[in-house]
C-alpha cells in the first residue's frame, strides 16, 4: 500500500484519479496539483512519479496500480538518485530561475536513461520568475509522449493563465479535523517521548495550520506557536494603541517574511468571515476581529487580503520584513473607527 492510501487518506480520491487515467492511458503530460500549504502536495507528486516510472506495478484492486516498492525503478527513487526523476524548486531567490527550466527543457527532450518514461516536478509553479514561465510555456505547447510534468501549485498563490490552460488540475484537499488529529498523533508517536509536544500544543498547532497536518507537525515541534503569540500580542496591543508600529512589527520580523504574511492573510480571511456572519478559524482572535467587522464595511477584509498579496510580490525582490510588517499593521489600524481609535479592541 502506498503512503498516499496508507497516510494521507484525504488525498486518496485525487490518487484514485492518477490510477484511472493512467489504466485507461488517459493521464495528462501536464498536470497542475493545487492545495494549501502543508497538506502533502510534494509527497504526492513523488508518489505519482514513482508510480509512472515503477516497472512492474502491482494491483491489489483492479484497475487500481500502485509502485511495486520492489524494481529498480523503485530503489533508485527510494535511494533518491533516479535520473529519470527531476525536481525544481526555489533557491535562495524564492523563485524557480530561467536556467532551471531551461535544464527541465534540456531533460524533457533528451531520451530516458534507465526507464521508460521521465517525470519532472516542479515545486513551485507559482514562484516562477516571468522569464522562467515563459520558458516553460515551449515546453508545454510542444508535449512529448515519454515525459509528464507535475506541477506544484499552493492555494492563494497565482499561475499564469497560459500555463494553467496547458494542464489538467487536480487538488488535494485539507483533511477533516479527524483525519488531521489521527495524522498528526501517528506522526508525533513515532518521536523519542521526550520530543513529543504536549496535547494542547498539538491542538494549538492545527488551528494555527488550519488542519493541514504536515504544518502543524512543522509548528508542533518548532518554535512557531510560541512566536506566533507574540506577534499576535504586539498586533493587539498596536490595535489598542498601547505599542509604536515599529515595536509590533518587530515581533513580525521574528518569525519572518512567509509566517509574518500567513498570519496576516489568516486573520484577514477571519475577518472577512465574520462581515459574513461566519466564525473565525482563529478563536484567540476573535473579539478584536468581530469588532472591526461591526466598524467596517465587508470590502475592506478583501482589500487587506490584496495587500497581503502584494506584500508577498515584494517579498520575491528581498523586501523588508520589517517594512512590510509596518506597512500592513497600519492598514489595520485604519480600519479602527476614529472616534474610538484610543478604546480597546478587545476585552
Amino acid at each position: 500500500m502506498t503512503d498516499i492510501a496508507r497516510n494521507m487518506p484525504w488525498a486518496a480520491k485525487a490518487w484514485s484519479v492518477i490510477q484511472h487515467r493512467l489504466v485507461s492511458d488517459r493521464l495528462p503530460h501536464a498536470l497542475l496539483i493545487n492545495g494549501e500549504c502543508g497538506v502533502g502536495k510534494r509527497l504526492w507528486a513523488e508518489t505519482v512519479a514513482e508510480l509512472l516510472l515503477c516497472e512492474s506495478p502491482i494491483e491489489r484492486q483492479p484497475g487500481a496500480p500502485e509502485p511495486c516498492g520492489q524494481c529498480k525503478q523503485c530503489g533508485l527513487i527510494a535511494a533518491g538518485s533516479h535520473p529519470d526523476r527531476r525536481i525544481y524548486a526555489p533557491e535562495k531567490s524564492k523563485m524557480v530561475r530561467v536556467d532551471q527550466i531551461r535544464a527541465l527543457s534540456a531533460f524533457a527532450v533528451a531520451s530516458p536513461q534507465v526507464a521508460h518514461h521521465k517525470v519532472a516536478i516542479i515545486d513551485r509553479a507559482d514562484q516562477l520568475n516571468i522569464n522562467a514561465a515563459n520558458a516553460l510555456l515551449k515546453t508545454l505547447e510542444e508535449p512529448l509522449p515519454d515525459v509528464t510534468l507535475l506541477l506544484v501549485q499552493e492555494s492563494g498563490r497565482p499561475v499564469l493563465p497560459t500555463i494553467r490552460s496547458r494542464c489538467q488540475s487536480l487538488t488535494i484537499p485539507v483533511p477533516s479535523a479527524e483525519q488531521a488529529e489521527a495524522w498528526l498523533a501517528s506522526r508525533v508517536s513515532e518521536l523519542p517521548e521526550e520530543n513529543r509536544p504536549e496535547a494542547e500544543v498539538l491542538a494549538k498547532s492545527l488551528v494555527l495550520a488550519g488542519n493541514a497536518p504536515r504544518l502543524a507537525f512543522e509548528y508542533a515541534t518548532g518554535e512557531f506557536p510560541g512566536l506566533r503569540d507574540k506577534a499576535f500580542e504586539a498586533f493587539r496591543q498596536f490595535m489598542k494603541g498601547q505599542v509604536s508600529v515599529g515595536e509590533a512589527a518587530k515581533e513580525f520580523k521574528v518569525i519572518g517574511m512567509d509566517n509574518a504574511l500567513w498570519l496576516f492573510e489568516s486573520w484577514a480571511a477571519d475577518l472577512a468571515r465574520c462581515g459574513a456572519g461566519g466564525m473565525p478559524n482563529d478563536p484567540e482572535a476573535s473579539d478584536m476581529l468581530r469588532f472591526l467587522a461591526r466598524n467596517n464595511p465587508p470590502w475592506r477584509a478583501h482589500e487587506l487580503l490584496q495587500q497581503v498579496r502584494d506584500s508577498r510580490e515584494a517579498s520575491v525582490y528581498n523586501a523588508s520584513v520589517e517594512l512590510e510588517a509596518t506597512r500592513l499593521l497600519m492598514a489595520w489600524r485604519d480600519l479602527m473607527p476614529r472616534k474610538r481609535a484610543n478604546r480597546a479592541a478587545t476585552g
